[in-house]
């Protein structure tokens, strides 16, 4: 049997190196510059107007949020795309917390009004003791926060605002079976964006920014909210209308709207209180992160087994055999039928086969019991509707 090759891997952005170094450099070399990488690793380098080599087989970004990625084009051509939900939970929860804790103590201009004060001690503190009192907040027990989107971020915050006290309100129509079960019994479920609005003293997102999640939050439904409700949005700018805020904030519908997602529109402005996109920005996230992604791309690429793509079906299969076939093809009718024909052509008898779907994108392992010749490899590629075939046979 053939020695397997070495893969090369362009990393873009700096990745954390505990992740990097789960690639052996006996498998796996890493190249800032490599032009014809087998997987890209990256974080925030927007690949839309950069060219991906033909030789391309994964993309692993070390986050969560893909939108810096072509993926549908990707999914086209039968190449994963690789994220890391739930790597950087904890640190967006505790942002969130902190957020509304400076919302909820009036920590911002508190925190400016200090800055601008100078003077001798007594004259200080007198001056103190007189502005302090337009800074008066509240605290967060019984008060309500609406959580929408309940995956791993929103189900850690609402577990964190339970145990301060709080009432917690969530909606998420998608919810996994996952994370119905990680969702504390206290929350109680909404079933409308509306409904959370209309009965939260603070609300915040965690939803992913999709066509349909593009401005969910808007001047309709922000007219529902509690006079002086806090608004965060710790999820991508798209999903909050700013002009719509800005006008909330002036009208004092809106108490704040704190952001990690700072736009020219915002600046300036009363109420709005945005941080630089910290929301990942631990030594801890990061490191789980690129941990995450790298085992997920690594695994791909030896054993086609698939965790965490955005646009491929996820889908394990144990090895069984020495002998991998690893297909993407389109999601239609007889791809199984004509694939397990020209496998059975070839003289080779199948020992295990496992095939999974996800939107337009299905996705198969077969297992077969002698070696695979590049002839079968070619035959397979030529079926209509396949989009890419990989040959992964184990070494001796």
């Amino acid at each position: 049997m053939p020695e397997r090759k070495l893969f090369e891997i362009l990393v873009l952005n700096s990745i954390a190196p505990v992740g990097l170094k789960r690639l052996p450099a006996e498998r796996f070399h890493l190249d800032k510059e490599a032009a014809h990488p087998d997987a890209i690793l990256l974080r925030s380098q927007d690949l839309h107007e950069m060219k991906i080599a033909a030789s391309v087989k994964a993309i692993g970004r070390a986050g969560a949020g893909t939108n810096n990625i072509p993926v549908r084009e990707m999914g086209e051509r039968g190449v994963p795309v690789f994220n890391a939900p739930g790597a950087n939970a904890n640190a967006v929860k505790e942002l969130v917390l902190a957020g509304m804790l400076i919302a909820a103590r009036n920590l911002a201009p508190a925190l400016e009004f200090v800055r601008t004060i100078s003077g001798e001690d007594e004259a200080l503190a007198k001056r103190v003791e007189e502005g302090k009192k337009q800074f008066a907040g509240m605290e967060l027990p019984h008060h309500t926060l609406g959580v929408i989107g309940l995956g791993k971020i929103g189900s850690l915050v609402a577990d964190a605002a339970i145990n301060l006290g709080m009432n917690v309100l969530g909606y998420d129509p998608e919810i996994t079976v996952e994370s119905a079960w990680s969702l504390p019994a206290q929350v109680k479920k909404a079933h409308s964006i509306d409904e959370v609005l209309k009965s939260s003293h603070f609300v915040t997102l965690h939803v992913p920014l999709l066509a349909q999640t593009r401005n969910m939050i808007n001047a309709r439904n922000i007219e529902l909210m509690r006079a002086g409700a806090v608004l965060l949005n710790f999820s991508r700018e798209g999903i909050v209308d700013s002009a719509a805020v800005v006008q909330a904030l002036a009208a004092h519908k809106l108490k704040y709207y704190v952001t990690d997602f700072p736009d020219g529109s915002l600046a300036g402005v009363s109420g709005v209180i945005a941080l630089p996109h910290l929301g990942a920005s631990t030594r801890e996230a990061e490191d789980n992160c690129a941990v995450m992604v790298v085992d997920q791309v690594r695994e791909y690429l030896e054993h086609g087994n698939v965790s965490n793509a955005v646009n491929f079906p996820d889908m394990t299969m144990p090895r069984e055999s020495p002998y991998r076939i690893a297909i993407a093809n389109a999601n239609v009718p007889n791809m199984v039928a004509q694939i397990s024909a020209t496998i059975a052509k070839a003289g080779l008898n199948i020992h295990n086969m496992l095939n999974k779907s996800k939107g337009e994108i299905a996705y198969t392992l077969v297992d077969v019991d002698s070696a695979a010749t590049r002839e079968l490899v070619a035959q397979l590629g030529k079926i209509e509707g396949v989009l890419a075939v990989r040959y992964l046979p184990l070494r001796d």
